[in-house]
């Protein structure tokens, strides 16, 4: 039964290993794509007096979607911006402590991501339904929808992955 459970949380944590490398990677692409779009509104403002249209609602709309496609990887490889202080002070001489309050750390983070998620569901759902717009009508818009599901898929990655921090055999933040 423990290796059947021990086997459960290792598959859980490869696919999402993949699922949080995949989001990080296409965050990585929006960015490269956000480099290029500014780049051309500075070129084509600068020589050709024709700014692209939009250039801040697509930035704007961008910085969202990169925090949240790379949060996922970022939890799981532990580069999420902490105070491990105290961790590291007591972990040498107290290590069950330590990874005692490291798991409970996780364990409220877990929470948090999941209430973020159910919190996010009915406003994903409503943009969805209602296909409401963001930026300004005739020059640029886009719907709310695919941001609201971006932030939806990664607090629940992010969710799945301190739970299975936690449930993990060493229990420790090291990288899955």
């Amino acid at each position: 039964m423990r290796d059947a459970f021990h086997s459960l949380v290792t598959g859980l944590t490869l696919v999402t290993r993949y699922v949080a490398t995949a989001a990080n990677v296409s965050g990585t692409l929006v960015v490269l794509g956000l480099v290029v779009i500014v780049n051309y509104d500075v070129v084509a403002r600068g020589i050709f007096n024709l700014p692209f249209r939009g250039a801040y609602e697509v930035v704007q709309f961008s910085m969202v979607l990169i925090v949240f496609l790379q949060l996922p990887d970022v939890v799981r490889v532990d580069r999420l911006t902490r105070s491990d202080g105290l961790l590291f002070l007591i972990g040498d001489k107290y290590p069950r402590f330590a990874a005692n309050m490291r798991r409970a750390i996780n364990t409220l983070s877990a929470i948090v991501m999941a209430l973020i998620a159910v919190a996010i569901f009915p406003e994903f759902t409503d943009m969805w339904e209602t296909q409401d717009f963001f930026g300004i009508p005739g020059v640029f818009t886009a719907p709310w929808w695919p941001v609201k599901l971006t932030i939806l898929c990664s607090a629940t990655l992010c969710a799945m992955v301190f739970a299975l921090k936690v449930l993990s055999k060493s229990g420790s933040d090291r990288p899955s």
